[in-house]
């Protein structure tokens, strides 16, 4: 009577455990694809989902993938201002032309008239007292911006775009031994600028100063679709379809509205199975007799694990949800087979 009672006894704690085995893979696999569905969802509205890759440049399968790659950009093809013969070795160089010229100021109903610096013409024209006040008819150099004919970062291309998004300025002192012959004689070193002012300290109405200011070459952080070897914009994202930060910035810094995706997620698949087989085995102990009753276990932890994720990512996209279904299709036709094979339990006596 005692023996039959502790084995009663085993074979309810066993059960027990089993079960716990079992509902903790579930739970496992369940948390484990709805973190994935949530980050799908969420990196879904900026563009689709993303690849952290590191310095490699684009990889095989990676085409059309978001890409959040960090590194200080590579000039391959560095802008070059023709007119002044300056090279400079950034994304984008820009060149600010202004000339001294009257302006007018109104401070309340009052109106009075400045000579200072403007990037832009003065239409005297246009002036409520412009007799006393001309100012020249055109600009004689427009200001123009540059952008390098090829920049990388990590091994990716930048399309256009995203050179021109490339944050920061500083400023570019030109070297006036390399001016073509006509410019040299026109223009002079000021400061970190070249000007036509015969003093530069007292510059008169129509001189000229020309001035350069570059994007730095500096750590960044792009997000954007790979197309080709190119970062390139997402046209189907809800926001820009692009970021650009300075520094080495997690997915978190770039996207805070998107959750992390779970970590180790191969590992926590087959944790997950592992768990939920070894439930299964505890629940069918007592049909551990012949190899295709332990071979029962595994089957019935990858049906019951394949429904699960399914399940998870209804709502999502249809790819996870048909393979997964497919998992559970083949694990449901291995535990048919098994049971067919096996028999009934009786038939083993």
């Amino acid at each position: 009577m005692r023996r039959h009672l502790r084995v009663g006894t085993r074979a309810l704690l066993l059960r027990g455990i089993g079960a716990v085995l079992l509902i903790a893979g579930l739970g496992l696999a369940a948390v484990t694809e709805r973190g994935l569905l949530l980050h799908h969802l969420a990196a879904a509205r900026h563009g689709g989902d993303v690849v952290q890759v590191g310095s490699g440049g684009p990889q095989p399968g990676q085409h059309g993938s978001m890409v959040l790659v960090s590194g200080t950009p590579e000039v391959i093809e560095a802008p070059h201002d023709a007119d002044f013969n300056l090279t400079v070795s950034t994304p984008v160089l820009t060149r600010r032309v202004e000339m001294f010229q009257w302006r007018e100021v109104h401070v309340g109903d009052d109106v009075h008239y400045e000579l200072d610096w403007s990037d832009e013409l003065q239409d005297t024209g246009r002036f409520k007292q412009p007799r006393g006040h001309a100012n020249p008819k055109t600009m004689p150099l427009q200001g123009q911006r540059l952008v390098a004919g090829k920049v990388q970062v990590g091994g990716f291309a930048l399309g256009p775009l995203l050179v021109r998004a490339l944050p920061g300025t500083e400023t570019v002192a030109p070297d006036p031994s390399r001016l073509p012959a006509n410019l040299a004689a026109s223009f002079s070193l000021y400061h970190d600028y070249l000007t036509t002012s015969v003093d530069p300290g007292s510059p008169r109405l129509g001189d000229v100063r020309v001035s350069w200011q570059a994007v730095p070459v500096q750590p960044v952080t792009i997000f954007a679709r790979l197309d080709g070897d190119r970062l390139v914009r997402a046209s189907q994202a809800d926001d820009q379809g692009y970021q650009v930060q300075v520094g080495e910035r997690s997915l978190s810094d770039v996207l805070p509205d998107v959750p992390d995706p779970p970590e180790f997620t191969v590992a926590r698949r087959l944790g997950a199975i592992l768990l939920a087989a070894l439930g299964a085995f505890l629940l069918l102990w007592e049909r551990r007799q012949r190899v295709g009753d332990v071979a029962l276990a595994p089957a019935v932890g990858v049906t019951a694990i394949g429904a699960v994720s399914c399940a998870s990512w209804l709502g999502g996209d249809w790819p996870p949800v048909l393979s997964w279904l497919a998992v559970t299709a083949a694990g449901v036709l291995v535990v048919v087979l098994l049971h067919r094979r096996m028999g009934r339990p009786d038939r083993a006596h």
